[in-house]
């Protein structure tokens, strides 16, 4: 079997996105983000010729008194359609701020190789979370 090798530079980002509607404890359906991320990534193929490949696992967040379920949404340049990192950072971040919308999210981070960023729509805290 001749098999094809095709390498580029590494790339990574990971959206940890949570599966709470703010902070009232209601729960976000993940069939509804897997929907919304096919509807989002069918119109970013449509609108600009962008393939943006995701994969997603489930996690929970700890910190004190909270425990709340959340999804990791994790990139990589696909070698199969490989793009430029700014527009891979450009569309992750588009991609994220269109689920924190949807989805009623107040904070969302996103971790790449090279740094670490936080959207934030305002300054609340979850009031499970134990502070001074």
């Amino acid at each position: 079997m001749n098999l094809k090798k095709t390498a580029i530079q590494p790339f990574s980002a990971k959206v940890t996105l949570g599966l709470e509607i703010g902070y009232t404890q209601k729960t976000i359906n993940k069939s509804a983000i897997i929907t919304f991320i096919q509807d989002y990534q069918n119109q970013l193929l449509k609108e600009k010729d962008v393939i943006l490949s995701v994969s997603l696992s489930d996690c929970e967040i700890v910190l004190s008194g909270q425990v709340e379920p959340h999804l990791n949404l994790n990139f990589i340049n696909y070698p199969k359609f490989p793009l430029e990192v700014k527009i891979l950072k450009f569309e992750i971040e588009n991609l994220t701020n269109s689920l924190m919308n949807k989805f009623e999210q107040n904070r969302v981070v996103i971790e790449y190789m090279d740094e670490t960023i936080m959207f934030e729509n305002s300054e609340l805290i979850d009031p499970r979370i134990i502070t001074k």
